[in-house]
């Protein structure tokens, strides 16, 4: 599987950002997508993850109310949109995905299998 983000870019505070996700290959293996993100001097961290129907998101508390994670099965391809964007969502933003259901473990914290190479959002005022 082979993931492509797009979609960063300079935005400015209170603004909004969609990122995109493309899978190719075995996408039937991209069970659980999610975005991962990593700013300078920080640790990579958890921002959001979907389940294959589509019927189950996951949030980390920072962006909840503001992101909003969603994927279009047939176009293999899993977005998140940043409404409300701070100078703290500054940062390399990830995805990944993962060919286990939810439920053998929980979306945040597990290791998933493929990752993309990051697309850089830089939030500034």
């Amino acid at each position: 599987v082979q993931l492509q983000a797009s979609g960063g870019g300079l935005v400015p505070t209170g603004g909004c950002l969609r990122l995109s996700c493309a899978a190719s290959g075995q996408t039937s293996w991209t069970t659980v997508m999610g975005w991962f993100r990593q700013a300078p001097g920080k640790d990579r961290e958890f921002v959001a993850a979907i389940s294959w129907s589509g019927t189950s998101t996951f949030y980390a508390d920072s962006v909840k109310g503001r992101f909003t994670i969603s994927r279009d099965n047939a176009k293999s391809t899993v977005y998140l949109q940043m409404d409300s964007l701070k100078n703290e969502d500054t940062a390399l933003y990830y995805c990944a995905a993962d060919p286990r259901p939810v439920y053998q473990a929980s979306p945040p914290s597990r290791i998933y299998k493929y990752w993309g190479q990051g697309t850089q959002v830089t939030v500034s005022s």
